[in-house]
């Protein structure tokens, strides 16, 4: 199964917004469309963000085209990001698991992604705070597949 933009992407950029709070323009998008996630509502609810608003978008309906860091989820994804020709400071890849992929029951699978969720929590803090801290307002961009 393919999450395209509706789990990591997402939950990067919510997070973003959530730890910097007006100090950064957070975008998500994917390669390809997809659905909201009701797992995504759910482990994101349990820290108090809401994304029950989110809706998933595709690289080619970003209004922005200048990104300071553009960050990547999914494996496919930074060859995508070449191709639309985005301008941008840095690009990073962050390897990420895709808990759409999780075999099991509903608690194996929330717990895939509330590892992904708490990992990008480290990672969006650590990355993002040296940026936001050096007087960066500039979007930054997590895409996956």
């Amino acid at each position: 199964m393919c999450s395209m933009n509706s789990v990591r992407s997402p939950i990067a950029a919510a997070l973003a917004r959530k730890f910097f709070p007006g100090r950064l323009i957070a975008r998500s998008a994917g390669v390809r469309s997809g659905k909201a996630d009701a797992f995504v509502h759910e482990v994101m609810e349990e820290i108090g963000v809401d994304m029950s608003v989110h809706t998933p978008h595709t690289m080619d309906e970003l209004v922005a085209n200048r990104f300071d860091l553009v960050v990547t989820l999914s494996p496919d994804a930074p060859e995508a990001v070449e191709r639309r020709g985005l301008e941008m400071a840095a690009i990073e890849h962050w390897p990420m698991p895709d808990p759409t992929e999780t075999e099991g029951n509903r608690e194996a699978v929330l717990s895939a992604y509330r590892t992904l969720r708490d990992t990008l929590q480290t990672r969006v803090r650590e990355r993002l705070a040296p940026l936001v801290a050096g007087g960066s307002q500039a979007p930054v961009l997590p895409v996956e597949r």
